[in-house]
């Protein structure tokens, strides 16, 4: 059995090979679909196959999927480009016969406030259109997304936000790598819907208190309104619409968007999720 993961030297896609070789995967039997051959030099000299295509070049994709049983789709970093990019993979595939694909979406998609959801939420559709059996792999927050955050706490004292008393259940991008290489590994997958989040579900108030333990100096949590914090984004040097997006993000914390009790992910890796101080205990900071 052939599995391909695209976004393969991306920061999941790289993990999810990783873990696949970890449970005893033969590496000639994983295919990693990059954009740049040479960022993927480590996991060639494993044996692990490697094909380059990029998302909007369908050819590529034909070609890179030729004889490929399971294709993860790992979602494409573009937001604004990605409906577009994921259908041509999504049709890449069926046209290669590939028989089964798993993507990593957003939690509750079908439903999610977020602007972030829209571009998960279309792509469902097209996997629903497209005949293929597929398995959906709705991933929380990474607790990843708040190391950006740490500089600042440190400097200033206070974790800013717009997500209020909202709750998160984020986990490592590791534990959600790992849970995506367990269902590409496992047999009657077609057709289930797993919404992943870590069993560690921390309002922001909480989460800088993580960070104030990790800092060993006093961190409080500042709420602002979610077009200030934008701003906040912005100013400290983020492109305005990546900026948008995070707050929007936030303001979708505050409604519940990226929290759940499913327990799919424990589950599915068959242990807790990686606290929020491991992840953010980097000793850089």
């Amino acid at each position: 059995m052939t599995i391909a993961v695209t976004g393969a030297t991306g920061h999941l896609g790289r993990l999810v090979v990783e873990a696949l070789l970890d449970k005893g995967t033969p590496a000639g039997d994983i295919v990693a679909v990059v954009r740049t051959p040479a960022k993927a030099a480590d996991l060639a000299d494993k044996g692990v196959e490697i094909r380059q295509a990029e998302y909007g070049d369908r050819a590529a994709l034909e070609s890179a999927f030729a004889g490929v049983d399971k294709l993860l789709l790992v979602s494409g970093s573009e937001v604004g480009q990605r409906v577009a990019q994921h259908t041509n993979v999504i049709d890449a595939a069926k046209t290669a016969g590939v028989g089964f694909v798993a993507y990593t979406s957003v939690l509750d998609a079908q439903n999610s406030p977020i602007g972030l959801a829209v571009e998960h939420r279309a792509t469902e559709d097209r996997l629903t259109q497209s005949g293929i059996d597929f398995a959906l792999l709705r991933n929380g927050w990474y607790w990843e997304n708040y190391l950006g955050s740490i500089p600042a706490a440190a400097e200033t004292g206070a974790l800013f936000g717009s997500a209020g008393t909202g709750v998160v259940a984020a986990a490592a991008r590791k534990d959600y790598a790992e849970a995506a290489a367990a269902v590409l590994l496992a047999d009657g997958q077609a057709g289930k819907v797993y919404e992943l989040g870590g069993d560690e579900r921390l309002t922001y108030s909480e989460l800088a208190e993580v960070i104030s333990s990790v800092l060993g100096k006093p961190v409080s949590y500042k709420d602002l309104p979610q077009a200030e914090y934008a701003a906040v984004l912005e100013g400290a040097g983020l492109p305005a619409p990546i900026a948008s997006m995070l707050a929007d993000s936030d303001a979708g914390v505050a409604l519940g968007a990226l929290d759940t009790e499913s327990g799919d992910l424990q589950k599915l890796i068959g242990r807790n999720s990686t606290p929020a101080a491991t992840v953010l205990a980097v000793s850089t900071y």
